[in-house]
């Protein structure tokens, strides 16, 4: 199993703030409160894609945000909720959160849809805060700012492609040709000792991933040389690239290395031995009997198969055989994996403290960004929206943390560029 990382900023949009309002038509004087709802703030939803196969997309975009909600308005008109920004994910993407190490989501089924941060709610407008004895309230709610932080992906790959063949056919200088990937490339046998991966980028964001898995010999389905560990890999590809070395540097002979490794195949699983290939000619840079070349051709090809003639040293022939197999991808199903995936408990994120309360010298400092939202919302010159602050500050436990502090009568806050004596 390999293992696909991307590190991303996501941002849910804030709410929007209530608005402070009242009614000015002519022949009503004195017009009532009619400041609207603020909007509430889009969220950052994550939809699974059977499109994706890799992270790749996000190792160029790394911050996703989501619409703020607009401010209320007048005539209690209320503001425009923020749009939701989807994001859209591989199936099997798993989201955490970065500094808790959180599991958000974990993305299985093709259309699923998971809120990843949810946006903030709008404020109230001042027309919710009228009563009989207040009604002129000169405040209103501050929306509340959506949920941010920073996310790790993590994708389990499954290889759509197989590099096939024995070892030495240049199936590693193949991969390191048509990906990133950079595997370990000698003249030994197995040298590629565990599988290595590569992701093929296309044009318009096309992609799949592609995977040199140690070579074959005679006897893998009996677990000769590292062939158990292949054969399970090549279970969970959707097509097989089978390297030939055309060139027979090794003595062989080309149309009997073919066989065998499709008879190995066969005796393992009966189902491989079905599953589509695509023979790489490798090495026609090193070739110097061309017939050679010519009756493996008519041979595969009256066989059924499509080969194309490469040099992956000199990718003479490469783009054309990587070209096909993308249009070839396109019609193969999903293959079902044979082990199943353990399930693992999602847990969602919650919401983080809205505010904190430390010691600076002799004053205590009140911080936040739901703090600072609701300053913006507080007309301090107001004897009645100074009241509605006190009471959110008691209702939100902001006096309770400040007693917990050891504050004292007398003793200064800070909020925001505001200070004041802490009266209990």
């Amino acid at each position: 199993m390999f293992i696909d990382f991307a590190e991303i900023y996501i941002k849910a949009g804030d709410g929007g703030d209530g608005a402070i309002s009242f009614r000015r038509e002519k022949y009503i004087p004195n017009g009532g409160p009619d400041g609207g709802d603020g909007g509430n703030g889009g969220n950052v939803v994550f939809k699974a894609d059977t499109g994706l196969r890799t992270l790749m997309d996000f190792r160029y975009k790394r911050k996703y945000v989501a619409e703020t909600g607009e401010n209320g308005g007048k005539r209690n008109r209320s503001g425009k909720g923020g749009a939701n920004f989807e994001v859209r994910v591989p199936v099997g993407t798993l989201v955490k959160e970065k500094d808790t190490v959180r599991i958000l989501a974990d993305i299985s089924r093709e259309g699923q849809e998971v809120i990843i941060a949810r946006g903030g709610k709008g404020g109230a407008g001042n027309q919710h805060f009228a009563t009989p004895t207040r009604q002129v309230p000169n405040f209103a709610r501050s929306g509340s700012p959506g949920q941010e932080f920073t996310a790790i992906l993590e994708l389990k790959l499954i290889a759509d492609v197989g590099l096939l063949g024995f070892p030495n056919v240049g199936k590693s200088t193949l991969l390191s040709v048509v990906s990133s990937a950079r595997p370990k490339i000698a003249n030994y046998h197995f040298t590629t000792l565990s599988p290595n991966l590569g992701v093929v980028a296309l044009g318009e964001g096309g992609s799949f991933v592609i995977a040199d898995i140690p070579g074959l010999i005679e006897g893998a389905h009996e677990g000769a040389g590292l062939g158990h560990n292949f054969l399970r890999h090549v279970e969970r590809t959707r097509l097989l690239i089978h390297v030939i070395d055309i060139a027979e540097t090794d003595g062989r002979d080309a149309i009997s290395d073919f066989d065998v490794i499709n008879r190995e195949l066969e005796l393992y699983n009966p189902e491989l031995a079905t599953r589509p290939q695509i023979i790489a000619a490798n090495k026609i840079d090193a070739l110097y009997e061309p017939e050679k070349l010519e009756k493996f051709k008519i041979e595969m090809e009256q066989r059924g198969y499509k080969v194309f003639e490469i040099s992956a040293a000199t990718k003479q022939g490469v783009d054309d055989l990587i070209s096909y197999t993308y249009e070839q991808l396109k019609t193969l199903p999903e293959i079902v994996l044979f082990d199943q995936e353990q399930e693992i408990e999602v847990l969602y994120e919650t919401d983080e403290p809205k505010f904190t309360v430390r010691r600076e010298n002799e004053s205590y400092v009140v911080e936040g960004s739901w703090v600072d939202k609701i300053l913006g919302s507080v007309n301090f010159n107001d004897r009645e929206s100074l009241q509605y602050f006190q009471r959110v500050m008691k209702n939100m436990g902001v006096i309770e943390a400040l007693e917990k502090k050891g504050i004292e009568e007398g003793d200064t806050v800070k909020i925001g560029e505001i200070e004041f004596d802490f009266v209990p």
